[in-house]
């Protein structure tokens, strides 16, 4: 099958690895020394998944008609992705595997003669040199709809289950907000410069992790959010969570670690700054505040994140565990 993948970073690029690895004939879209390096070598996969190198076809944009089509962008950058590439898009069906909750309905306002489909990566990747994509750790891809008509997730499933295990969520809004709760391993290490493991393994970072988790799990109940199973965190176990006190919740981030394993991860937002990129913190944490917001409540400890992490993105200097915990217990 043709696949076009939109965008060939962390997960992008694992999964047009995986694809061209399963016997798809598969084109890239990447920028700058990234799509350089893809072109004169291929997308080198290593890591959980074995090493290989995918020789596949790289452009700056979609060149040929393909039969499934794959956003892997940033969430800020997909809307601008979909409509560079929109004239191969009409009429085929657009996988979005994105962070954040707006996925699908940016996708469908972006291309609305695609069936789309939303995906959440529940797997660790690392992209930090240019060609070369890492997976950390192992994990599935969920995919689903906004609707209950199915057909378009499920065929997407069929494709991708022979490269990688896919499984078609119903309740998909409510996949989004577990992936939210996951996600929020992400803006602490991009504000300190320091791995997921290592923010957890210090007892005031592991604090305000918690801390924001918990904000994040109590605004998502407020909205009537079913949080549907991922990576082991399900309805039940978030809704205690969130009744837990803050000191036996850091138990959660410490589990998340411990299943991450040894190797290092960064976390995709740190990611994004150690390559100059603009983060989707935004999307992440800041989805949280824009949420509590709708039903007239306050996320304070996800929106001093938002705030840290633009402000590491506009010093570009991080900042020590005690400055973050000064500017936490100043809430």
């Amino acid at each position: 099958m043709r696949v076009g993948v939109i965008g060939a970073g962390a997960v992008g690029g694992s999964l047009a690895a995986l694809l061209a690895r399963g016997g798809h004939d598969v084109e890239v879209t990447a920028r700058g020394a990234h799509l350089e390096a893809i072109r004169a070598a291929g997308i080198r996969l290593t890591g959980a998944w074995g090493d290989y190198t995918a020789v596949v076809e790289a452009n700056s944009v979609l060149t040929r008609a393909p039969e499934l089509v794959i956003v892997a962008t940033k969430a800020q950058d997909s809307v601008a992705a979909i409509r560079e590439n929109i004239a191969l898009l009409r009429g085929v069906p657009v996988l979005v595997v994105q962070n954040g909750l707006d996925a699908i309905d940016a996708a469908t306002a972006a291309s609305p003669r695609s069936d789309v489909v939303g995906g959440l990566a529940a797997y660790a990747t690392s992209y930090l040199s240019p060609g070369v994509v890492t997976v950390t750790t192992a994990g599935n891809l969920y995919v689903g709809v906004a609707g209950e008509d199915d057909v378009p997730a499920r065929y997407v499933a069929s494709v991708l289950n022979p490269v990688i295990p896919t499984t078609v969520v119903q309740n998909f809004v409510g996949a989004q907000w577990t992936k939210l709760i996951i996600n929020q391993v992400n803006a602490l290490p991009a504000i300190t410069g320091l791995s997921v493991q290592e923010v957890v393994a210090d007892a005031r970072l592991r604090r305000i992790m918690t801390a924001s988790m918990r904000e994040a799990v109590r605004t998502g109940l407020r909205r009537k959010v079913r949080f549907v199973s991922l990576q082991g965190l399900g309805h039940r176990s978030l809704r205690l969570f969130a009744a837990l006190p803050l000191a036996i919740g850091g138990a959660l981030p410490s589990l998340m670690s411990a299943r991450i394993g040894k190797v290092p991860n960064p976390g995709s937002t740190l990611q994004s700054i150690r390559r100059g990129q603009a983060t989707e913190i935004d999307y992440l944490n800041g989805a949280v505040v824009r949420e509590a917001e709708l039903v007239g409540s306050t996320a304070p400890v996800n929106a001093l994140l938002v705030t840290l992490v633009h402000d590491v993105e506009d010093s570009g200097d991080f900042l020590t565990a005690d400055h973050v915990w000064s500017r936490f217990r100043a809430l």
